[in-house]
C-alpha cells in the first residue's frame, strides 16, 4: 500500500494522474488520436510530394492573391490566416486565465474575441477555397497527364492573358460557354478548338512560351511544337479530378487536409459559442469553476498547433 501511495504522490495527483479530471483526460485522449489522423495526412502528403517532386506545384505560384489587392503576393494571405489563428489562441489563453480567477465578464470578452478570430479564419479559408476552385492562371493538360503552364519569358503568366480572355467571365470558351450536360464528343470539340486557338496566339505572340511541369522553360517555337504533339485540354480551376495548378494529388491533399482542419475550426467555434452562452447564463459560476472553458481551450490550442504544421509542411516546405 505504501508503494501505491508513494506512486500517487509522485504523480502529484493522489489517485488522479496529475490531478486531472476525467473530462480533461478524455479530451487529451481525443487530441492524441486526432494527432495521429493529422500526422497520417501530412505524412501521406510528404510521400506523394517527394515521389513527384519534379512536377509538384510550387505553393508560391498557386497561393498568390490577396483580397482587394492587385498583383501577386505569394503566401501573404495564408500568413494572415495563420496570424489570425495564433492570435485567437492568445485570446483563448486569456479566457482560461480569467476563468481560473472567476472573473466572468473578462471570460466573456476573451471568448467573444476567440470566436471572432475563428470566424475570420473560416471566412478566409472559404475565400481561399473559392479562389483555388475557380482557378487563377489556367493550365494545359498533356498526354503524359502532367500540367504545363503559359509563361512570358522566364516568368509564369496565364492562359487568360495569352488568349486575351476575361477570366472573371462565366461565358468564355474555356468554360465551354457555360453550357451544361455536354456529351464527350462536344467537350472534345471544345478542347480541340481551345488548344488550336492557344497555339495560334502563341504564334502571334512570340514573347509567350510554355513552362513544363518540371519547370523547364521552352522557347516559343518549341512551345508551339510541344502543344501540337501533347496538349489535350485547357484546364480552368481545380477539383478532385482536374487541377490547373499541376499534379491532381496536390488539389486532393489541399481539399482533404485544409478541409479536415477547417471542420475542426468550425466545430471549435460551435463549442465556444455553447460555452459562451453557459458563461453568460452563469452556469460555471454556480459550479464554482470554469473547467469547461479550459477543456475547450485545450481543443482550440490543438487546432491552432495543427495549422502551424499544415502551414509549414503544405505551404512553406
Amino acid at each position: 500500500m505504501s508503494e501505491i501511495k508513494n506512486y500517487g504522490e509522485a504523480w502529484k495527483g493522489g489517485d488522479k494522474p496529475l490531478a486531472a479530471s476525467y473530462g480533461k483526460l478524455m479530451m487529451w485522449f481525443f487530441l492524441i488520436t486526432d494527432t495521429l489522423t493529422f500526422s497520417a495526412f501530412l505524412a501521406s502528403y510528404g510521400f506523394s510530394r517527394f515521389k513527384y517532386e519534379s512536377v509538384w506545384p510550387v505553393p508560391e505560384d498557386v497561393f498568390t492573391h490577396f483580397p482587394f489587392l492587385s498583383g501577386e503576393h505569394p503566401l501573404l494571405f495564408v500568413a494572415l490566416m495563420t496570424f489570425i489563428l495564433i492570435m485567437s489562441s492568445v485570446t483563448m489563453v486569456l479566457a482560461v486565465n480569467y476563468g481560473h480567477k472567476m472573473q466572468k465578464s473578462k471570460v466573456i470578452l476573451w471568448l467573444v474575441l476567440t470566436i471572432v478570430g475563428g470566424c475570420l479564419f473560416l471566412g478566409s479559408q472559404a475565400w481561399e477555397w473559392g479562389h483555388f476552385i475557380h482557378g487563377d492562371k489556367g493550365g494545359i493538360a498533356t498526354k503524359d497527364e502532367y500540367i504545363v503552364h503559359v509563361a512570358q519569358g522566364n516568368k509564369l503568366s496565364s492562359v487568360y492573358k495569352l488568349m486575351e480572355i476575361d477570366k472573371y467571365s462565366n461565358d468564355h470558351s474555356l468554360k465551354y460557354f457555360g453550357l451544361e450536360d455536354l456529351t464527350q464528343e462536344m467537350k472534345k470539340g471544345f478542347d480541340e478548338k481551345n488548344i488550336n486557338n492557344l497555339i495560334e496566339q502563341l504564334k502571334a505572340k512570340p514573347e509567350f512560351n510554355i513552362r513544363k511541369a518540371d519547370k523547364t522553360i521552352l522557347s516559343n517555337e518549341e512551345s508551339i511544337n510541344y502543344l501540337k504533339e501533347n496538349a489535350t485540354q485547357i484546364l480552368v480551376g481545380a477539383n478532385l479530378v482536374n487541377n490547373e495548378y499541376g499534379h491532381r494529388l496536390f488539389a486532393d491533399y489541399f481539399f482533404f487536409i485544409t478541409g479536415f482542419h477547417g471542420f475542426h475550426v468550425f466545430s471549435g467555434v460551435v463549442l465556444l459559442i455553447i460555452i459562451l452562452i453557459n458563461v453568460i447564463m452563469g452556469t460555471y459560476e454556480r459550479r464554482g469553476h470554469y473547467e469547461m472553458v479550459e477543456k475547450v481551450g485545450l481543443y482550440w490550442h490543438f487546432v491552432d498547433l495543427v495549422w502551424v504544421f499544415v502551414f509549414t509542411f503544405f505551404y512553406l516546405v
